[in-house]
């Protein structure tokens, strides 16, 4: 059974940072593309940013320069560095993952933290 747990949302004024973390669990072989998305209430949810296992990175527009995804394949853990926080970006942040625990990857989400960005 694998499990991707998130950690690190709660709530911070406009301006402010916050950094995320989802750590993998289980039986995995590999992890592929480790990535996180958001929610906002009556939003669809969203592509915030993606990393894989060689490195190749990409950001939303809506958080470039703002937000940083990095990962530790040793410890299968991806990170989000968020940084001059808006009243926009709160929202359920969720991590994902395509895992390898047996002969093809499958597609794994976490429960979601919740990001409120408010003064």
């Amino acid at each position: 059974q694998v499990q991707l747990v998130e950690s690190g949302g709660g709530l911070v004024q406009p301006g402010g940072s916050l950094r995320l973390s989802c750590a993998a669990s289980g039986r995995i072989r590999s992890i592929y593309t480790m990535a996180w998305y958001r929610q906002a209430p009556g939003k669809q949810r969203e592509l915030v940013a993606s990393i894989t296992s060689g490195g190749n990175i990409n950001h939303a527009d809506s958080v470039k320069g703002r937000f940083t995804i990095s990962r530790d394949n040793g410890k299968n853990t991806v990170y989000l560095q968020m940084n001059s926080l808006k009243p926009e970006d709160t929202a359920v942040y969720y991590c994902n993952a395509d895992i390898l625990t047996g002969y093809s990857y499958v597609n794994y989400w976490g429960q979601g933290t919740q990001v409120t960005v408010s003064s």
